[in-house]
């Protein structure tokens, strides 16, 4: 009797192991989260580079105020996702202002990354109960690489391009200051559970 128990036991646990792995497996959503964020940083970093390239910091900065709004729309049209950026320093209030899950999620990365985990990669992902509705969300950490510096670094040390563009494009700007390694902002995506 007592092996019989201990088996059913040992079945329940296993089942129960299981369960979480088999629905997490069979849950598209965070797959299609992470790679709807990977395609979004590519084309905007390819943008950004080829900006970065031909005319310098003011030219990125053009492809955050003109392309990067028109690529986040196509991916939320193509995808079904509300595809977006936000940052606790925003460049844009339009565009760019954190909700409540966002600011709270954009403050665990802090968290965590100040207890040594790497922001590279770094993310969230749940279903969340909004006044609209069940939307399942997800973040994706962007942490401040040094060619971010040329339009996100010290004020200071902007190129006097950068610093004009910067203040013409966005008179309320508050995305510069940070240094190399910090939590620059986050992609931010959600979709409504059917």
């Amino acid at each position: 009797m007592m092996k019989q128990q201990l088996g059913l036991s040992l079945t329940l646990l296993a089942g129960v192991a299981a369960g979480p792995v088999l629905a997490a497996e069979a849950e598209p959503r965070p797959e299609q989260a992470r790679q709807t964020v990977k395609a979004l940083m590519d084309e905007l970093s390819g943008e950004l580079e080829a900006a970065m390239s031909s005319g310098g910091a003011g030219e990125a900065i053009d492809v955050c105020v003109e392309r990067a709004p028109e690529i986040t729309a196509r991916l939320s049209r193509e995808t079904g996702w509300r595809v977006t950026r936000v940052s606790g320093q925003v460049r844009d209030p339009l565009l760019g202002m954190p909700d409540a899950w966002e600011q709270q999620t954009l403050a665990q990365f802090r968290e965590r990354h100040s207890e040594g985990e790497a922001l590279k990669g770094m993310s969230r992902g749940e279903v969340v109960t909004e006044p609209g509705g069940e939307y399942y969300r997800y973040m994706q950490a962007i942490p401040m690489q040094k060619v971010c510096s040329n339009c996100h670094g010290a004020e200071d040390e902007l190129a006097p391009a950068a610093r004009e563009t910067l203040a013409e494009r966005y008179p309320h700007d508050e995305g510069t200051g940070y240094e190399v390694g910090e939590l620059r902002g986050a992609f931010s995506i959600k979709q409504p559970l059917e």
